[in-house]
């Protein structure tokens, strides 16, 4: 189970969601961890993630930043 890390911490959307998006749809990669200093790239990155069919969990890391984990199902 291969896992990716993004670090998209001080990227302006649509950027985090694009990043996102390009590591969920690498068929070899089974988790994503996400990392996001914004409420706005945390929504967004959770939507699209849960549009593809996957599962998302949302992590306060302090200072602003989220860590999203989110789990391909296939």
């Amino acid at each position: 189970m291969e896992e990716v890390e993004v670090d998209a911490r001080g990227l302006s959307c649509p950027e985090p969601v694009i990043l996102a998006k390009k590591a969920i749809d690498d068929p070899a990669t089974r988790i994503v961890r996400v990392t996001v200093n914004t409420g706005a790239g945390r929504d967004n990155v959770s939507r699209m993630a849960r549009s593809q069919g996957c599962a998302v969990d949302i992590r306060p890391l302090g200072a602003g930043d989220f860590l999203l984990t989110i789990r391909k199902d296939s």
